[in-house]
């Protein structure tokens, strides 16, 4: 079911210096930050070649960024994120297999403008997972 990798979320207590460590120590191409309130962060996304590095920002003291800031000061891997090439059947999918869909199950636009959802990261081995419907998968 789910397609390639699409990236790998980093949680990290300032953005700019982050992205700066990414664009000068490792000479990434970092895009430009987003503000997304639907999901109370800010994000930058760093070009890797064959995926994206997401590094995210709480934005506002509610986000659950900030929670997990507060549990990991340094800051650290949130989640990663696989494609799939259709996000109601990979909810089916999952809730038949088990596994608990967050929220209220309605998929919301993720920072790429695509349908997302994210799966309880007790049925992924301690690993939050975001599932990301795009228009080919596995390409």
């Amino acid at each position: 079911m789910i397609g390639r990798l699409n990236h790998i979320a980093i949680a990290v207590p300032d953005l700019a210096a982050a992205a700066d460590k990414y664009r000068h120590q490792l000479g990434a191409d970092v895009g430009p930050p987003q503000a997304l309130p639907e999901h109370g962060v800010t994000v930058v996304f760093v070009e890797v070649g064959n995926t994206k590095v997401e590094l995210l920002e709480p934005l506002g003291a509610a986000s659950p960024i900030a929670a997990f800031l507060e549990k990991n000061p340094a800051g650290g891997m949130h989640h990663i994120c696989f494609e799939v090439p259709d996000i109601a059947v990979a909810m089916a999918e999952m809730r038949q297999s088990g596994a608990r869909v967050l929220g209220d199950g309605t998929p919301r636009l993720g920072a790429h403008g695509n349908p997302v959802i994210f799966l309880h990261p007790k049925d992924f081995d301690g690993t939050l997972i975001e599932l990301e419907q795009v228009a080919s998968s596995g390409s």
